[in-house]
């Protein structure tokens, strides 16, 4: 388990050496494309805006499991996290892990390199 893990850390520097842009962990892009699409759901009409929707809510279950992870409601902190998102400004606020309660993940320098999250997504899609 050890070796694996420390496989998994060497890939990631890697990847951020190859690509090094980063975006706030903790589920908060989750939470921003969550957002906006659940917005551009609401310019729609019909049919539609279930696809808008459907990945919206898929994307929520990253924060969603990181908070039931902690122990703490997820109800409760993924509904604050949702009011977070939409203040303006908030985009970097996600789910600090050791805590189960919402954190400005800059502050708390919590990062994720871009190409794994890419990836991820268009992964995801297919």
């Amino acid at each position: 388990e050890v070796e694996r893990n420390l496989q998994d850390a060497m890939q990631v520097c890697r990847n951020v050496l190859l690509d090094p842009h980063l975006l706030p962990g903790g589920g908060a892009v989750e939470m921003v494309v969550s957002h906006r699409l659940t917005e551009r759901s609401r310019a729609l009409t019909g049919v539609e805006q279930w696809p808008y929707r459907a990945v919206a809510q898929a994307l929520e279950v990253i924060p969603r499991t990181l908070i039931q992870n902690c122990g703490a409601s997820a109800i409760r902190v993924l509904t604050s996290l949702r009011a977070k998102h939409t203040q303006e400004g908030n985009t970097s606020w996600g789910i600090n892990g050791e805590m189960g309660t919402l954190a400005d993940m800059e502050q708390l320098g919590i990062w994720e390199p871009l190409a794994v999250k890419a990836q991820t997504y268009k992964t995801a899609v297919e």
